[in-house]
């Protein structure tokens, strides 16, 4: 069967009826894994032999479920006890979960086939996709291009129609920037919606899990899959503080009239590309066209939003990190001199340069004369930015803006330059430091000289408001299809 002109709706429906066999489109879904993924690395791991033999077992009634026999994937720093949780990283290239994350529990339950593990930015450390142990993943439009990171295996292996779609993990932009430079559909949840249990953690007051889809319709999908409490999860948040799980799906149906649409005047940069200007005034146009109401709202304190995302998230990952040092978890250096050596050549062999950085950043943040300066002022800015937020949710709905300032860039082009690669997160950050919900969907193409590259238009809503973002997401979807990507255009 041919894989590339399907998304996760219409094979869960297909083989429902027993149009499909979960057999036949899993096979599909590997062939194509076997002969595109040398060239776009999207997977450290693939479950041939597992994916196979589940399938099979959904084709036979042994395994049910609403997502029965569709097969999926998942980011390298979400545990499962089958394979290994490398993070992208040496320090853990060998390691095995005892136990598989919440959501992957919640995927098998449902019927799902895991097909394998997704590429990323070591320890989910990245803005493109290109820092992870085992080599740099690569867009599926332009392969001389980054696909966003740092859930870029999972981006660029939804893209290419490697899996139906896929879970990752967005700590500042990590699953919305892969798909604003794929093409595709990426979500992150109001923090606390999804559990983190089993997430390897970067930075925990950040991190969430959400999808990567081709469609809108398959982002509620999967939501509806993992979205509720789990005791497991300290940070879970109770149905009184969130409410019942809304039917996501059915919200797609919901009407767009009389809703508020926020436009920040923050988030009209002159270094946006122009196409991304033109795509969000016709975004907001055809809204406004479906009865939706235009306004204007205020985030002054968006312009911190890179500082202080970066002194929080460092800070973190210090103290998250600190685990990793031979003895506890992860890559042992052989034949130390003494412990402090064990420690100090274990890290130094196991962690890439980009987390050694960031370890350093968040640890010179921590310290004794320098916390009250860095540490405790990025908190304080931090409510500042939630309080923002706020305030502009009392004028309006949901937010419009850019997902990111253009397209994709080339790979390389931020190797040596890691202030412009933070940097590239302007639009993404102040979501995950205020944890509220975004959702990114295909904005249309823009012209480089490198050919066309997609583009992204994200969506930004109150606390646990899912639904008012799939209503809104799903009209665009709808209204913007003459520039939204289809599968066959992809050319790898």
């Amino acid at each position: 069967m041919d894989v590339t002109q399907t998304n996760l709706a219409e094979i869960r429906n297909a083989i429902a009826s027993g149009q499909m066999r979960s057999a036949d489109v899993t096979r599909a879904y590997l062939d194509r894994i076997e002969r595109y993924n040398g060239t776009i690395n999207a997977y450290t791991q693939v479950f041939s032999e597992r994916a196979m033999q589940r399938a099979q077992a959904v084709d036979a009634g042994e395994v049910t479920g609403p997502l029965a026999g569709v097969p999926v994937a998942v980011k390298d720093n979400i545990a499962t006890t089958f394979g290994c949780t490398t993070c992208g990283s040496k320090m853990l290239e060998n390691f095995r979960s005892p136990y598989d994350a919440t959501v992957v529990r919640q995927l098998e339950e449902s019927g799902a086939v895991i097909l394998g593990k997704l590429n990323l930015d070591e320890f989910a450390m990245g803005s493109t996709g290109e820092r992870s142990t085992f080599g740099p993943t690569r867009n599926p439009w332009n392969t001389d291009h980054a696909p966003g990171g740092s859930s870029g295996g999972a981006g660029a292996a939804v893209a290419a129609d490697l899996a139906a779609a896929a879970l990752a993990s967005d700590t500042g932009g990590s699953i919305r920037m892969p798909a604003a430079w794929c093409g595709v559909v990426g979500l992150k949840p109001t923090y606390g919606l999804v559990s983190r249990f089993g997430l390897v953690a970067y930075a925990s007051s950040l991190d969430q899990i959400g999808p990567i889809t081709r469609t809108v319709e398959d982002a509620a999908i999967l939501l509806q899959t993992i979205a509720g409490h789990d005791e497991n999860d300290s940070t879970s948040a109770i149905e009184s503080v969130s409410g019942p799980i809304p039917d996501y799906v059915a919200a797609l149906n919901e009407s767009v009239a009389g809703k508020k649409l926020g436009i920040a005047k923050q988030y009209r940069s002159e270094g946006n590309h122009p196409a991304v200007t033109a795509a969000l005034d016709r975004a907001a146009s055809l809204l406004a066209d479906r009865g939706a109401e235009v306004v204007e709202v205020d985030l002054p304190h968006t312009e911190y939003g890179v500082p202080t995302y970066y002194l929080v998230a460092t800070a973190e990952a210090s103290s998250n990190l600190a685990r990793y040092d031979g003895v506890h978890y992860g890559h042992r250096t052989e034949d130390p001199a003494d412990l402090i050596d064990l420690y100090a050549a274990s890290r130094a062999e196991g962690f890439g340069d980009e987390v050694k950085r960031r370890i350093m950043l968040g640890t010179f943040a921590l310290s004794s004369g320098y916390y009250d300066a860095y540490y405790l002022r990025a908190l304080k800015v931090r409510r500042l930015i939630k309080q923002d937020f706020d305030a502009a949710f009392q004028r309006c709905d949901a937010i419009l803006c850019p997902t990111t300032t253009g397209p994709a860039v080339r790979i390389g082009q931020a190797s040596d330059d890691p202030l412009a690669m933070y940097l590239m997160d302007v639009y993404t950050v102040t979501c995950n430091v205020a944890g509220i919900p975004g959702i990114s969907i295909p904005g249309g193409l823009a012209e480089t000289d490198c050919g066309k590259l997609p583009i992204g238009l994200q969506l930004l809503g109150p606390y646990f408001r899912e639904s008012t973002l799939f209503a809104l997401a799903g009209s665009l979807e709808k209204e913007m299809n003459s520039t939204l990507i289809r599968p066959d255009e992809i050319r790898i």
